[in-house]
C-alpha cells in the first residue's frame, strides 16, 4: 500500500510547488494551500459509533494494540470538523505539534471504509516522523495523544487532502486508527 504521511521535506516541496509561495507551509496537505491549525476536538464522552457523523463502527478487538483494526464505512455526511475517539487510553507525557512520533495507523475512506494506506501491510513495526510533517487532521488528531494509546481520527477533507487531491492521493473526509508507540 502507498504511504501518504509525507516527510517534512516532500510535503514542503509539494506545498510550495502547488501554491506557489516561497514561505515554509505549516503542516499543509499537498494539494491545499495551507491552512490555519485549529485545535483538536475530541468528544469529550464516547459518540455512539455508527450514528451519522460520529466514528465508524472498528472492526474486530480495536483494544488489541498487537493487531490492527480499521474503521468501517461512516455513517451520512462526515463531520465537518475534526473528530477524534480514544479506544484505548495511552499513558506518560502527551504529543505536542513539536514532537516527532512513532506509531502505528489503518487508514480508511469516510465514504465506504476501503482501506487506502496502512503501517500494518509491511508488518507490526511502527513508523516514524515529526508531527509538523503531516497532513493537518493527522498532526491535530494525535496531538495530545499519550504512549500506549489507540486512537480514531476523523478528518473532513480540508484537514486531509482535500477534494481535488494529486492523483494517487485520496480524496474526501478519512479516518485513522493510530497507535501511538513513541514520542521523541
Amino acid at each position: 500500500m502507498r504511504t501518504y504521511l509525507l516527510p517534512a521535506a516532500v510535503l514542503a516541496a509539494a506545498v510550495l510547488a502547488g501554491c506557489g509561495s516561497a514561505e515554509a507551509p505549516s503542516a499543509a496537505p499537498p494539494s491545499a494551500s495551507p491552512t490555519s491549525a485549529a485545535a483538536p476536538t475530541s468528544s469529550a464522552a464516547p459518540v455512539a459509533q455508527g450514528e451519522p457523523g460520529a466514528v465508524p463502527p472498528l472492526s474486530g478487538d480495536p483494544t488489541d494494540l498487537t493487531a490492527p483494526t480499521q474503521a468501517g464505512p461512516g455513517n451520512g455526511e462526515a463531520p465537518a470538523t475534526l473528530l477524534t475517539q480514544d479506544v484505548v487510553t495511552g499513558t506518560g507525557t502527551p504529543a505536542t505539534p513539536a514532537d516527532t512520533v512513532a506509531v502505528r495507523y489503518t487508514g480508511t475512506l469516510w465514504s465506504d471504509g476501503s482501506v487506502f494506506d496502512s503501517s500494518w501491510s509491511g508488518g507490526d513495526a511502527p513508523v516514524e516522523f515529526p508531527l509538523d510533517g503531516v497532513v493537518p487532521g493527522f498532526a491535530q488528531g494525535i496531538e495530545g495523544m499519550a504512549p500506549g494509546g489507540r486512537r480514531v481520527i476523523v478528518m473532513p477533507p480540508e484537514l486531509a487532502y482535500g477534494v481535488d487531491p494529486p492523483p494517487g492521493y485520496p480524496a474526501g473526509a478519512l479516518v485513522f486508527v493510530v497507535d501511538l508507540v513513541t514520542i521523541t
